[in-house]
């Protein structure tokens, strides 16, 4: 499915990381708050954070009230990108939005179908760690474990997450260590600023990790 240049976020090559948080706030309403930021050091980049087994590298709150600082504000997004440019863009889930997340290769099986059967489909994000984020509307993660049961599987059996209220996601252009930047697999467009609900996804997201699972039980058989 197809979206217009101008629709998309982020819109202009090059421009700096405040500009499209700002968008994000402004344009979508969503809340933002910046994360930590690479570094580089000897001929590599680091987390700000100075941990050396950092799990997240340049993509993580930098305190651990980062709730309090998430906000939609404009004017508040740019002063506190001032004080480090390069911080991350990280977005509270359980908000305007939750996440669900899948492995990548399972997001895009899903993807096709649902565009294929002509559901509604929020943004979705794709991460360097080869996650896909399909955003929906707030409370998601607390349902996703009875509808994956309604489905006729256990949660535990599938590689299938919700994030709601005390997560966020990293939002496209994020970078995350030296693995890549955050990407939309789906862009954020007018015609998807209402979201869907869990329950308009979950059967193609849960048949495509089934399809997942058995894959890799079978290669490990």
């Amino acid at each position: 499915m197809g979206v217009t240049k101008a629709a998309q976020i982020p819109k202009q090559r090059g421009e700096h990381l405040v500009d499209v948080a700002v968008r994000y706030a402004e344009e979508r309403h969503w809340d933002v708050f910046p994360g930590t930021w690479l570094e580089a050091s000897h001929g590599a980049e680091h987390c700000s954070c100075g941990a050396a087994d950092c799990p997240a590298p340049g993509a993580h709150p930098t305190r651990p009230d980062w709730a309090g600082q998430a906000t939609g504000s404009a004017t508040a997004v740019r002063r506190m990108w001032s004080k480090q440019p390069k911080s991350s863009i990280l977005l509270p889930t359980g908000r305007t939005f939750d996440a669900i997340d899948v492995p990548e290769s399972a997001g895009f099986l899903a993807l096709a179908r649902l565009e294929r059967m002509r559901l509604p489909l929020g943004p979705v994000t794709c991460t360097p760690d080869r996650r896909m984020l399909f955003l929906v509307l707030p409370g998601a993660a607390f349902k996703v474990p009875d509808l994956i049961r309604s489905l006729g599987w256990a949660p535990s059996a599938l590689d299938l997450t919700g994030r709601g209220e005390g997560h966020y996601v990293a939002a496209p252009p994020t970078r995350i260590g030296g693995h890549g930047a955050v990407q939309w697999a789906r862009h954020p467009t007018r015609a998807n600023r209402w979201l869907p609900d869990a329950e308009e996804l979950i059967s193609p997201l849960a048949y495509a990790c089934g399809r997942e699972a058995a894959a890799d039980r079978a290669r490990h058989a």
